[in-house]
């Protein structure tokens, strides 16, 4: 009887440790959207949203953060699409063409998972010296060439993990109906499509909220990027910048671009969350 009395104690306590963590995480996320919507909002305008930085913006006058809004869209948005060309074929490799349990796969998904670690600031320093190497200066171009590294083991793992939910019929199935191994593989990406937009969705957050490898690598400009080589700002660094100017309403304005960040990730996660739940209905 004493027994499971201690196992209900046990239940108990581990019962409101979940729950202290839960209304711990969930009242930080409340405290930092508070945060920033307080301090943000009043410094919210149109013309901070339509209008790129006009002379002495940083200082307190007039202009918007049109150019780090469409710099950070820019990157996010072309990195991302490099990540996902590189990290599906490599990922289908070593699902469909790689035997499973071998040294090779094994290698390779250890070297993704450190990769995957790895701070963005090293990546940073990484793709600053290939753009030395290449006669790159700082711009999109190199911006682009470093998220892309970074967000590539976020594509390939978050893919492989996916890809090991997958019953094992299916893809008995599809070689039952003779079927090549690049047609299973398209079958297979069609079962976790869903999951495909969640991996978009992880490597274009952490694209588009980087700040510490797009420092050395993409410059900083008030003018909107038109060319891969030409400087580019972003929310990120916009914020950074804002935040270290010692007057006030500056500081103001780097709270407003950190709530048009947020709104920006959220809307991802809203589309994101439409789109998997209909495709969900749709293979139902």
């Amino acid at each position: 009887m004493s027994s499971i009395k201690k196992r209900l104690r046990k239940e108990k306590i581990a019962k409101l440790l979940m729950q202290f963590s839960g209304i711990l995480i969930t009242g930080s996320l409340f405290f930092i959207i508070g945060t920033i919507l307080y301090k943000g909002l009043p410094h919210l305008t149109l013309d901070m949203i339509t209008q790129t930085p006009k002379g002495g913006f940083y200082i307190g006058k007039d202009g918007g953060i049109l150019n780090a809004i469409l710099g950070s869209l820019y990157l996010a948005g072309l990195s991302t699409l490099l990540a996902v060309l590189i990290g599906i074929p490599i990922c289908i490799y070593l699902n469909m063409y790689v035997k499973k349990g071998s040294t090779l796969a094994k290698t390779a998904k250890l070297i993704f998972d450190v990769l995957f670690g790895i701070p963005s600031i090293v990546y940073g320093a990484i793709a600053f010296s290939i753009m030395i190497w290449l006669g790159v200066r700082a711009s999109l171009l190199g911006g682009v060439i470093t998220i892309t590294l970074l967000t590539i083991p976020i594509v390939v793992r978050t893919l492989d993990e996916l890809l090991q939910t997958i019953p094992a019929e299916l893809n008995q199935i599809t070689k039952s109906l003779g079927a090549t191994r690049w047609e299973s593989a398209k079958v297979m990406l069609s079962y976790i499509k869903p999951g495909l937009f969640t991996a978009i969705l992880l490597a274009f957050g952490r694209a588009i909220g980087d700040v510490a490898g797009v420092l050395l690598t993409t410059g900083f400009s008030d003018n909107i990027p038109v060319y891969l080589d030409e400087p580019t700002a972003t929310l990120p660094l916009a914020i950074f910048f804002q935040l270290s100017s010692p007057i006030p309403e500056v500081q103001g304005r780097a709270y407003a671009s950190a709530l048009i960040l947020t709104f920006i990730i959220l809307s991802i996660v809203i589309c994101t969350q439409y789109l998997a739940s209909k495709q969900r209905k749709n293979r139902g």
